[in-house]
This record gives structure tokens, C-alpha cells and sequence, in this order.
């Protein structure tokens, strides 16, 4: 093989290497989802078809023109003869059995007022294509935060098999050292059996945890609407101790800031504006509608003498007029109409109470985890540096035969658990703080 049939052959394997060893930021993540997550593409299309209705709505001020025609074959087996006949008005010289007719016309509509009904809806139809612009807002936070929680879930889990890939390690030392203190007979086998079961639980759990990572890293390719087999992979960045212990920010302040920006919110208050227009329309229902119309009409026959053309022409009618609409009664039509468009504004303003609750509940749902687990961190630290410190000590006894192999499990398990609860409380305030800011500013970091 010649270098020229080489080169090209290295260029592909780096570039196919560079393609699968690709790993996903969180920016990578959120971007990806916006632009391909199926959920959000239908409030999308729900959107393009809000501002259909708008185009429409706005046509309709617009007259309405429609042509007609119809073509009419007739036969009259008994016709009178020497006498002539009156057909759409005109009189016919010709008597015939079978005879053709024919009329063209077009008629034009415009309404001028009903009550600005027609302006209204126009009205109505720009909130309903702004809600809809609002509910794609609404589900594109909702997607990275759910996000934002996987990816979490997944720096969490990483590191955490690395700590029980750790305590494996350890376990496997503790292992082989108790089978050199069996063989000179410092450790019975039901000791070493023990030392035996902790190293494969500790294993089984790696094996476990990397099960979840996978789990999570699925479930996060199922919101980007990946299907390919491509390896999957994230970034994991850098934590910092800083990073959880940051500045909280208050709970008040996120809240009010959240008002003004969160689609939820604007959403809700839009529907209100939405029911004060219906509620004017229907109360339009008691009103006029005032149209101008016209139209042009002519007609043919075959039993006329005079040409196509010259029919066309001696037969043109041109009339024009404004036609005015009064509601008398109406059933109660318009009475219903008004009474449950004030009802639909009752439902919106108890839709917005329950939409503000809800938004200060969650709020402070993270506010509160954030406290607590910032607390819990900074415990978890002190707790794990103890627990370190504790098991150096027993580990050393242990070897000297100070100590039993029960003291030496129990030191472990309190280490790896205090290991845990700091790596928890850690990615947990990091995460319900990043949440915060992002109900605070609405950008994800």
C-alpha cells in the first residue's frame, strides 16, 4: 500500500474517531432540543396556524366577489307555434323544441359594520397566535429543565461511580490482605468470607451505578430526539466547593422577577385580555350590521335572434344597494353569549391565581433545597474528612490486629456513605441554585 492510499485512510479513521468520541455540553444539550425535540416543534406548527387565522381575520374586512353561471338545455315537446314566449324576462322570437339558455353574473358583499365584531376578531386572533408563541415558550423551559435535571443526574452519577469504584479498590486490598493474615493465621476464612462479600457488593454496586448512568444518558437522548447509535456522552466540568457554596439568591426576588418573564404567567394574563375582547363581541351581538352589496346579471337563449354578444349586452342588469340587519329577538342567543364569555373571564383570573401559586411554590420548592443542601454540604465535608481520618486510623489498628474485621467494615461503610451525602449535597445545591437563577433571569447556565 503506497502513502497516497494511506493518508486518506488515516484522515477518515480521525475523523470518524473525532465523530463518536463527540461529547455534550449542556449548551450542546439545550440547543440540540430547541431545534429538534418533537413537543416543541407541534407548539410550532400550533403557532403558523394561530397566525393563519390572523390573516384570515384580517381579509374579512375586506368584500367578498363571486361569479355564477348556469347553462340550461330545455326541450318543449308542444310548442305553440306563431306566438312568442317570455323566457327570463326577454321575449323569444324563435319557438323551438330543444332550446339552450344561459345566465352570467357576479355579486359582490362588503360588510361595513357589525358592531367592530369583524376588528375584534382580529383582536382576538393576534392573543390566540400570541398565546400559542407563549405555550412554545412554556414547554422549551419546561425541556430544559428537564435537561438541565438529567444532565445533573448524569455528573452526579459519574462521579459517584468513581468514589465506589474507589471503595471497590479498597475493599480489593482489604481482601488480599486478609488472605495474607489467614495464611499465617491471624484472620479465620469466616472473616475473609466477609472481606470477600464487602469487595463483591462493592463491585455489584459499580456495576449498578453504571447502569444508571447509561438509564439517564438514554433518557436524555430521548428528549433530544436522538436515535442513532452513536456514543453518548457529556461533558463533565469542573465543580467547585465555591460553586455550592455561592450566594443563594431570595426567594422574593426570583419570584417577582419571574412574574414579568416567565410564558406561564404572560400566558394566563393574556387569556384575561382574550375574554374582555369576547365579552365585547358578544355584547356586539345587539347590535346592527350594516352591508353594501351589488351585483351585475345577463343572460342568453338560443331562441333569440340577436347574436351571443348583443344578447349579452341588451340584457346586462347592474343594481347596487345597503342592506341594514336589526336583532329583535334572538332566542337569548346574545344574553348567553355575554354571560358565559364572563364566565370564561372568572375561569382565566382563577387559571392565573392557581398559575402564581404554582410558580411561587416551585420556586420555593428549589429555595428550600438549596438551603438545605448547601447546609448539608458543608456538614457532609467535616463528615467526610472525620470518616477518612477514622478509617486510616482502623485500617492501620487493623493491620496491627488491634482492631476486628467488623470495626473495619463499619469504618468503611461510613466512609463511603459520607462520601456520598457530600457528592449528593454538592450537585444538589449547585443544581437547585442554577435552577433559581434560571427562574430569576430565564437563561440556563
Amino acid at each position: 500500500m503506497n502513502k497516497k492510499s494511506i493518508i486518506p485512510l488515516i484522515v477518515s479513521f480521525f475523523f470518524v474517531t473525532t465523530i463518536h468520541a463527540r461529547q455534550w455540553t449542556l449548551q450542546d444539550c439545550i440547543d440540540y432540543a430547541l431545534k429538534n425535540n418533537i413537543s416543541l416543534l407541534k407548539t410550532q406548527i400550533q403557532k403558523k396556524s394561530s397566525h393563519e387565522d390572523v390573516l384570515q381575520s384580517q381579509a374579512a374586512l375586506l368584500p367578498t366577489l363571486s361569479g355564477s353561471t348556469s347553462q340550461n338545455l330545455t326541450y318543449r315537446p308542444w310548442p305553440q307555434e306563431g306566438s312568442s314566449s317570455v323566457q327570463n324576462g326577454y321575449v323569444q322570437s324563435s319557438i323551438d323544441k330543444v332550446y339552450y339558455n344561459g345566465s352570467y353574473g357576479m355579486n359582490a358583499n362588503w360588510v361595513l359594520w357589525n358592531g367592530n365584531q369583524n376588528r375584534d376578531q382580529i383582536k382576538l386572533n393576534k392573543i390566540t397566535e400570541e398565546q400559542a408563541s407563549l405555550d412554545s415558550a412554556q414547554i422549551a423551559n419546561q425541556l430544559q429543565e428537564q435537561i438541565a435535571q438529567l444532565y445533573v443526574q448524569i455528573l452526579y452519577t459519574t462521579e459517584a461511580i468513581k468514589v465506589n469504584k474507589e471503595s471497590a479498590v479498597t475493599s480489593k486490598k482489604n481482601e488480599e490482605r486478609g488472605k495474607t493474615m489467614v495464611e499465617v493465621g491471624k484472620m479465620s476464612k469466616a472473616e475473609l468470607s466477609q472481606l470477600t462479600a464487602q469487595r463483591a457488593q462493592d463491585e455489584f454496586t459499580v456495576v449498578d451505578q453504571e447502569s444508571n448512568l447509561r438509564n439517564f444518558k438514554r433518557q436524555l437522548k430521548q428528549l433530544l430526539q436522538i436515535t442513532d447509535e452513536e456514543e453518548f456522552d457529556v461533558v463533565v466540568p469542573t465543580t467547585t466547593d465555591e460553586m455550592a457554596l455561592q450566594a443563594i439568591p431570595a426567594l422574593q426576588n426570583v419570584y417577582t422577577a419571574a412574574l414579568n418573564h416567565r410564558p406561564e404567567i404572560q400566558n394566563a394574563m393574556l387569556g384575561l385580555k382574550s375574554s374582555d375582547l369576547s365579552i365585547k363581541m358578544a355584547k356586539a351581538g345587539k347590535l346592527p350590521t350594516v352591508s353594501a352589496n351589488g351585483s351585475f346579471t345577463t343572460n342568453t337563449t338560443s331562441m333569440s335572434e340577436n347574436a351571443w354578444g348583443t344578447q349579452l349586452k341588451n340584457n346586462f342588469n347592474l343594481g347596487g344597494g345597503v342592506s341594514v340587519s336589526i336583532p329583535i329577538l334572538d332566542n337569548r342567543r346574545t344574553r348567553t353569549a355575554v354571560n358565559k364569555a364572563e364566565l370564561q373571564k372568572l375561569s382565566y383570573a382563577l387559571d392565573l391565581q392557581d398559575k402564581k401559586t404554582s410558580l411561587y411554590s416551585t420556586i420555593e420548592n428549589y429555595w428550600l433545597q438549596a438551603e438545605n443542601n448547601q447546609q448539608k454540604f458543608k456538614a457532609a465535608k467535616i463528615s467526610t474528612q472525620s470518616a477518612q481520618t477514622s478509617y486510616d486510623l482502623l485500617s492501620e489498628q487493623f493491620r496491627l490486629g488491634l482492631k476486628n474485621i467488623v470495626e473495619l467494615m463499619t469504618g468503611k461503610d461510613n466512609l463511603l456513605r459520607a462520601q456520598q451525602n457530600e457528592l449528593q449535597s454538592k450537585y444538589l445545591a449547585i443544581y437547585n441554585i442554577d435552577m433559581l437563577k434560571f427562574y430569576q433571569d430565564g437563561s440556563m447556565k
